[in-house]
């Protein structure tokens, strides 16, 4: 008799009770994010047995054995096929925050252009569902969503080899998030590193969007059939919920969704000019922590300049005891391809003003072609709406076509 996966928390048909379980379990115990103190159990007789048999064995002292014991019984009868085959296809995002600054691009849109050359299937979204988690100004978001896009066709994306559109101009996204609600418990959401995070720092006014939108990620990525997610390693856990997501949809409705992978970049992470101990960020107040895609010449200069530095003359990489000049040396390399090695022997007999100098001048020459493709595309606002319509009449082909056969898969139809 087929045993239930305990991930799906099927209802009990016998309606037993657990708590020969649950008074050595608490609530915030789990395993590997799902709890097992509020788990029904599988209802079969087999299941039972099993149930009553580790409740006698659970102790406080035998707990974590009593805990992998009933796992690896269950895991055992998990089927192989457990992720669909599908073509490869890439899907990745970006929050609406307006004009990207370097760290944005050297992190994400430029592995983003090379993917485009490299993959058949390819899609980039500007997900404005997300940004709306927290409070958002209407016009300002409207802009944000136009600037995003300008910058991402400046910065190379071509919108005949990528499909690029806007979230919410595609409604399964939601469709899709609010059948993966339904199958995911909260103790995997609350294991989130970034949930725990943002719980602390809006502890007084956290809304429920803060902790599900990692479950509107998962639909993201799934409802195109993603394979490879580009993404930072600070979202590995949501693509690893992701993962989770297809395998427990899989195992219920029938193999349909495949694994979707983390695809990393390989470039450094650009830091703070002002704080170089921490990523550079938009959320930092003082603007002159980072460089924006369509500041000045000007602008870059001073920035640079003003950069947080030791008081070391000599230039050497040594993130450690000297992240101010390495993040500068990480940023030169980002640009021109250079080693950390091959720049300190280039710049061995300059001090740090003239090598921050040296920075300005090749993060200026880089960006200079992108800042006046910016500025000419704000002058063709219908040109950017276009594409962006375009990209969302194309990728809703796709969502609807995979919608229909998931509703249908899950009764609906």
């Amino acid at each position: 008799m087929k045993i239930a996966h305990p991930i799906l928390q099927v209802q009990s048909y016998l309606r037993i009770s657990i708590k020969p379980i649950s008074n050595h379990l608490s609530n915030q115990e789990t395993y590997q994010g799902f709890s097992w103190a509020n788990m029904a159990l599988p209802s079969t007789r087999r299941g039972f047995r099993t149930a009553m048999r580790l409740s006698k064995q659970c102790s406080l002292t035998h707990l974590s054995t009593a805990k992998r014991t009933y796992a690896e019984t269950k895991i055992k009868k998990k089927p192989k096929g457990i992720f669909a085959k599908c073509p490869p296809t890439v899907f990745s995002g970006i929050q609406p925050t307006g004009i990207p600054h370097i760290g944005n691009y050297l992190g994400a849109i430029k592995n983003w252009v090379h993917m485009q050359n490299t993959h058949q299937r390819v899609l980039f979204c500007i997900v404005d569902l997300h940004s709306v988690t927290l409070p958002q100004n209407p016009n300002a978001l409207r802009q944000s969503i136009f600037d995003t896009a300008a910058c991402l066709l400046a910065c190379g994306i071509d919108p005949d080899k990528a499909i690029l559109f806007q979230q919410s101009d595609v409604p399964q996204h939601s469709e899709l998030c609010w059948a993966f609600t339904c199958l995911t418990t909260l103790p995997r959401i609350q294991s989130l590193p970034q949930w725990k995070e943002k719980s602390e720092k809006y502890a007084k006014d956290i809304n429920v969007g803060l902790m599900t939108y990692p479950i509107l990620q998962a639909a993201d990525i799934l409802l195109y059939k993603g394979t490879e997610v580009p993404v930072g390693e600070d979202q590995i856990p949501h693509v690893e919920l992701a993962q989770d997501l297809a395998r427990i949809f899989n195992y219920r409705f029938g193999e349909f969704f495949p694994k979707a992978s983390a695809v990393i970049p390989k470039s450094a992470r650009i830091k703070s000019l002002r704080t170089p101990t921490s990523k550079m960020s938009k959320s930092e107040i003082d603007v002159k922590s980072r460089i924006d895609l369509t500041d000045s010449p000007e602008v870059i200069r001073g920035k640079i300049k003003k950069a947080v530095t030791d008081f070391t003359p000599e230039i050497f990489y040594d993130p450690d005891n000297r992240p101010g000049i390495s993040n500068l040396m990480d940023i030169h390399a980002a640009f021109t391809g250079l080693s950390s090695d091959e720049i300190t022997e280039q710049n061995k007999l300059k001090n740090t003003v003239g090598y921050k100098s040296e920075v300005a001048d090749i993060v200026t020459q880089y960006l200079t072609p992108i800042r006046e493709k910016v500025l000419r595309l704000r002058e063709q606002p219908e040109y950017v709406q276009q594409i962006l319509d375009r990209g969302a009449e194309r990728a809703g082909d796709i969502a609807q076509e995979n919608w229909m056969q998931i509703r249908k898969l899950m009764g609906f139809k």
